[in-house]
């Protein structure tokens, strides 16, 4: 049977785990009520005339006080009604004389009092927060109703997209405040405003439990706020009139086609109809068309089921605290031998985190709102969405992985054998088409397939150690890969190539000439890319889609909005540069038809191909640098400039890396050794102090953040060195080391390995640090469910 505290941890909301009741600490208090008691417990004494006289002085006892002691108990909990309705009641427990003198009791019992305290608070504030989100998601699906029916008519009339302004139901109109020629003053006076009553909410967040949570009242104003900070993302609102209010269409610039609508709007605003801006208050035709109140009509859907989830967090959160304060009460009384479980469980069971039933009335009325309007009167449909079921693990993955294992470990050896009584490694003329045209494709899947494989490892330990990687990467939990899923696919795949590299190494022994048997590995890799585009439901589809839909957005970086999967793929493609070259290489010695005229050495001989190396080299540094940039752009922080410089640094080491193997000259060389070590220095910099906190003077870790989640800090240290250590394989550009006799593409394909998995213990260690961070920033202000910015908003008529 599973102990209650594994199974208490194992279900607790992770970004809530500070707000929970500290089951932990109770157990050492309430273990060390128990060292006291056996310590002071002593041999049971056989004098007759002791034990009686202590019968009759407890049966008198009982008689005169025992109706007072039913009535009081050992204990007795005092209930303090709050001061402000901010504020919970606080409850404090006063004990009798069975228990005053006990100063390990009183500590037990003053712990317990804390986090029911705690646990009354939060609840209460997270009720609020998602009340309030609540009303104002009904206030959104009240305007979006509105619009539907006003926009069919409209589009029955012929003006498919125009909301007319004489249309009686819904009156649209653009506003003008925001051009008007006192905006700016406007805009200083709102600033004050808001840094004044910034201030006095500072001062009222001194006495509250949790000033981190993000306070409610903020929620429907948060968007506007944001977008006052330029007048490009200011662009994505448009604000209309509708039945009397004031109302702004926010659609956030997350797509090239948003972002150059708006770079259009923008021109045309400023170059060509600059006499539009001193409209007169009736307004102007506002147009609204069914694509974007489709997209309104999705943002308020996932605002619907990511507040369903919430309120199924805070269910959790009262079950299972509900279930801890029971524990722990028994085991109390188990150790004492007294009846507390009674007394204070009444308490418990009357506090507010208990009794309060408004999340129970507003889930169930989140369900009606989404079964009518997202799911057409259909219950079992609005669950797959509301409810989704989690992947299950299945025992025949488990078993294909251990059988695909050895089959590829099988012909792993066969293949190797068979190369090495055939010599093909070794550095000989006789071998230079099989390892120019043969060996790219085997090391392009092999770097591929070793970087899948640990990302299933970095899956497995980010599970132990309880990061909440699918809220952070914001994964589907019904269609995330488990890391059963990845080991399955990274064997099976690695057992197809190795296998058809057996079979082309065979016919060849068997003297079937290159020219027969060349179009195998291009056919192998034509499979692949057929089998990742597959439109069928089959091999991981939506996997394989949100991987093309990644690819994309990093490829058209600047123009899509950066989610922390964008940039950690775009990271990965950083250490696949020889990957990446390999693939160039193949793609062009089977597009030009070379493969057919055994002429390997046209690609290199191509001016196109070698001005093609240096983009290939750099593209990864250059999209993740376009990331950094469009974060800056975003967010406003500077961090992410410094952190573009690391990566325009990378891309000049390329570059100079490339021009160094194209003319071998001192010249080059010296460019490649001055360029390389200030990017190094630049790169351990920021791996050192920025993703693992290192050189941090004050913390409680020695050099290390205060937070970590790894128990032992050596482990920190060993990464950081082995990090060190291979960052610095570029050396072997300078000093050209082979190993004996083997061929200097083996000894690529080893350093190439080498920073693959470089990078996937840095997915782990520096990436878990950054995971930390974001799961400890939102630990801090306990969000544990997505913040979907809603689509209407209402505008004051002042602003």
């Amino acid at each position: 049977m599973v102990k209650f505290s594994k199974q208490f941890e194992g279900q607790l909301v992770p970004e809530w785990k500070e707000a929970f009741v500290d089951y932990w600490q109770l157990k050492k208090d309430l273990k060390k009520i128990h060292l006291l008691n056996t310590h002071n417990t002593k041999p049971t004494s056989n004098h007759k005339p002791n034990s009686l006289s202590n019968t009759v002085f407890t049966s008198v006892k009982k008689f005169l006080f025992g109706i007072q002691q039913r009535e009081h108990g050992t204990i007795q909990v005092h209930r303090k009604l709050a001061s402000s309705a901010s504020k919970g009641d606080m409850y404090e427990t006063e004990l009798l004389e069975q228990f005053a003198d006990s100063d390990a009791t009183k500590e037990f019992f003053a712990c317990l009092d804390l986090q029911l305290n705690k646990v009354n608070q939060f609840y209460k504030t997270k009720e609020k927060e998602f009340l309030d989100r609540g009303e104002c998601l009904k206030k959104q699906m009240e305007i979006l109703i509105e619009l539907k029916p006003a926009l069919n008519r409209q589009h029955d009339k012929g003006a498919a997209s125009t909301l007319d302004e004489d249309d009686p139901s819904v009156s649209c109109t653009i506003s003008c405040v925001e051009d008007s020629v006192n905006s700016v003053k406007d805009r200083t006076e709102q600033e004050k405003q808001v840094q004044e009553s910034n201030s006095d909410d500072s001062e009222k967040d001194i006495d509250e439990p949790f000033p981190n949570t993000p306070r409610s009242d903020d929620l429907g104003k948060s968007i506007r706020m944001k977008t006052e900070d330029g007048k490009l993302r200011t662009l994505s609102g448009r604000v209309f009139s509708c039945q009397g209010k004031n109302i702004k269409l926010n659609i956030p610039l997350t797509t090239p086609s948003r972002t150059f609508s708006a770079i259009s709007y923008l021109v045309w605003e400023d170059l060509v109809n600059q006499s539009s801006r001193k409209c007169g208050p009736e307004g102007s035709k506002l147009h609204i068309n069914k694509a974007k109140l489709h997209h309104a009509e999705k943002m308020i859907k996932r605002a619907f089921i990511e507040l369903y989830k919430g309120l199924g967090y805070l269910k959790t959160y009262r079950h299972l605290n509900m279930l801890a304060f029971i524990k722990i009460l028994k085991k109390f009384d188990k150790v004492t031998g007294k009846q507390v479980l009674p007394i204070y469980l009444k308490v418990v069971e009357s506090s507010y985190f208990n009794s309060s039933d408004k999340v129970i009335h507003l889930a169930d009325e989140v369900e009606e709102l989404f079964i009518k309007h997202f799911a057409e009167e259909d219950r079992k449909k609005a669950m797959k969405y509301l409810k989704p079921h989690q992947h299950k693990e299945s025992h025949a993955a488990t078993f294909f992985i251990g059988l695909f294992t050895g089959c590829f470990f099988a012909l792993l050896a066969g293949y190797a054998i068979m190369a090495h009584v055939t010599g093909m490694y070794r550095r000989q003329p006789a071998n230079t088409v099989y390892m120019e045209t043969v060996y790219p494709v085997l090391s392009m899947f092999s770097l591929l397939f070793l970087h899948f494989f640990l990302y299933g490892c970095n899956i497995f330990m980010w599970r132990k150690t309880r990061i909440n990687y699918s809220f952070i990467f914001e994964l589907s939990p019904t269609k995330e890969l488990g890391y059963r899923d990845v080991f399955l696919i990274c064997t099976t795949s690695m057992t197809a190539v190795v296998g058809v590299m057996f079979i082309h190494l065979s016919l060849l022994t068997k003297g079937y000439s290159y020219s027969q048997v060349q179009a195998i590995p291009g056919l192998m890799l034509m499979a692949v890319l057929l089998v990742l585009v597959c439109p069928f439901n089959i091999f991981y589809k939506s996997s394989r889609y949100r991987f093309i839909s990644v690819i994309r957005n990093i490829i058209l970086s600047p123009l899509y909005k950066v989610v922390m999967l964008d940039f950690f793929m775009a990271d990965q493609l950083c250490s696949q540069v020889p990957m990446l070259r390999n693939l160039e290489y193949v793609a062009c010695y089977y597009i030009t038809g070379s493969y057919k005229t055994q002429d390997y050495g046209y690609c290199m001989r191509a001016k196109h191909y070698r001005d093609l190396a240096y983009a290939v080299s750099f593209l990864p540094y250059y999209w993740r640098a376009m990331q950094c940039a469009r974060r800056w752009f975003d967010e406003g922080q500077t961090s992410h400039l410094v952190n573009l410089g690391k990566y325009v640094s990378a891309m000049l080491a390329a570059g100079a890396k490339v021009a160094y193997e194209r003319e071998r000259g001192a010249g080059y060389l010296c460019l490649v050794v001055a360029v390389s070590s200030a990017a190094t220095v630049y790169q351990l910099y920021w791996d050192f102090v920025k993703d693992w906190g290192l050189l941090q003077m004050n913390s409680k870790n020695p050099w290390l953040r205060n937070e970590l989640m790894l128990q032992r800090k050596i482990i920190y240290y060993f990464s950081m060195g082995l990090n060190l250590v291979l960052r610095l394989a570029w050396l072997q550009t300078v000093l050209h080391s082979n190993f004996e006799h083997v061929d200097y593409r083996v000894t690529g394909l080893f350093l190439a390995a080498l920073e693959v998995i470089r990078r996937g213990q840095w997915n782990f260690y520096r990436q878990s640090s950054m995971l930390e961070n974001e799961h400890l920033n939102n630990a801090g202000k306990f969000r544990a469910v997505k913040t979907v910015p809603l689509p209407f908003n209402e505008v004051d008529e002042e602003d």
